[in-house]
């Protein structure tokens, strides 16, 4: 959940999505590049639906689980609604129509003392949970959280078996620590929203949302930013980090009003890029927001290692290069809502690789909670 200035009955909902079956399609390797996205379709989750007694929405994390045929859907919710939690769904599609999403179960994040964040001493502000993804060696779990910088809470990356319970969590860098009372690392909310397996599963990218304190400015309309990308082994050493080129702020908002640009999260792709999705929300002098959503292909072969640079602000480094894979604007939409969570899905029968989108509605009535379907074009 990223914008600050951010039912219909369980019965019926069950009624509407499990009218349908999940796709049957092929089965197969991953892609080694990504050159561009065919949209296949949309399905949409209706506002304040409910799930075995939990609220859907505030889909920040997305990934798809080959061994069992179902996706894993996170949601951001810090316990606003209900504990921190991640559904089980079904998704029917083939290349030609995406029909429906169907959710067949639900989980509840725990602690190390099994409870879930509700029920912990601090409190669901230690969960601000963005990013999911089923370990490719084992089928357990790995999700992320932001923290909350308001209580001095760091971000964190865990390690969970696949039912949500607590295996190890990471020991992160000083500089992704917050410090709520001076203007070093990690900002609020806008840390850990990215996270992805590196080829073969020995370590894991994690992105951040904006730069750290000592990294630089944030964007605006009229300049972009750097933040880090890192990779981790499994133990939690960082093998190496690079600067991603975050761009300007697509568009003006209105006077006295609030816009914003930030990683929203991460794939790897084996030939060694990444694709990081870049979500801008502007708001309008009429207090409407509007989402700018791109996807990139980053290459950071010749990028400079600044896992050693303590801030970026100022330093001698080279960042990554990237290139558009899809401005959604261009998709002529009626709608593009605020886009946090993508994964790879199964192949269709042509051998090509598939991708869905999900947005996170910050459970408000004026947004949207959408999946969006893609066929990959290598």
């Amino acid at each position: 959940m990223k914008r600050a200035f951010r039912s219909i009955a369980a019965l019926a909902l069950a009624a509407a999505l499990t009218a349908c079956a999940p796709a049957r399609v092929a089965q197969g390797p991953a892609l080694s590049s990504v050159s561009a996205l065919r949209f296949i379709g949309e399905q949409r989750v209706p506002h304040q639906a409910l799930f075995e007694g939990t609220m859907l929405g505030g889909f920040s994390g997305l990934d798809y689980d080959a061994a069992h045929g179902r996706w894993v859907v996170e949601s951001d919710d810090r316990c606003t609604k209900n504990p921190a939690r991640f559904y089980e769904a079904e998704m029917d599609f083939d290349a030609s129509a995406f029909r429906a999403v169907r959710f067949v179960g639900m989980h509840y994040f725990l602690n190390a003392d099994g409870k879930d964040f509700a029920a912990s001493a601090t409190g669901c502000e230690r969960a601000d949970v963005e990013s999911i993804r089923i370990d490719p060696l084992d089928g357990s779990m790995w999700y992320s959280s932001e923290g909350d910088r308001r209580f001095g809470l760091d971000p964190f990356i865990r390690h969970a078996t696949r039912e949500g319970g607590l295996v190890t969590e990471l020991p992160l860098p000083e500089s992704f620590k917050v410090h709520k009372d001076e203007e070093r690392g990690s900002r609020y909310n806008a840390t850990f929203e990215g996270l992805t397996f590196a080829p073969g599963g020995r370590s894991l990218w994690a992105s951040i949302e904006w730069p750290l304190y000592e990294d630089g400015p944030i964007p605006t309309p009229q300049h972009g930013a750097m933040v880090r990308m890192t990779q981790f082994q499994r133990d939690g050493a960082v093998l190496r980090q690079f600067a991603y080129p975050l761009d300007a702020i697509p568009a003006e908002p209105g006077p006295g009003k609030e816009a914003e640009n930030g990683v929203s999260e991460i794939l790897a792709l084996p030939d060694g890029e990444l694709l990081v999705l870049e979500r801008a929300t502007v708001q309008g002098a009429d207090g409407v927001h509007t989402n700018y959503v791109r996807l990139y292909a980053t290459d950071a072969r010749g990028a400079t290692d600044i896992k050693t640079l303590p801030g970026l602000a100022g330093a001698n480094f080279i960042p990554a290069r990237k290139r558009l894979v899809l401005d959604f604007g261009t998709l002529g939409l009626p709608r593009i809502d605020n886009l946090e969570a993508m994964a790879f899905g199964p192949r269709l029968p042509n051998g090509h690789a598939t991708i869905v989108f999900a947005s996170d509605d910050n459970f408000g009535k004026a947004q949207v909670t959408q999946f969006l379907l893609f066929e990959v074009l290598p």
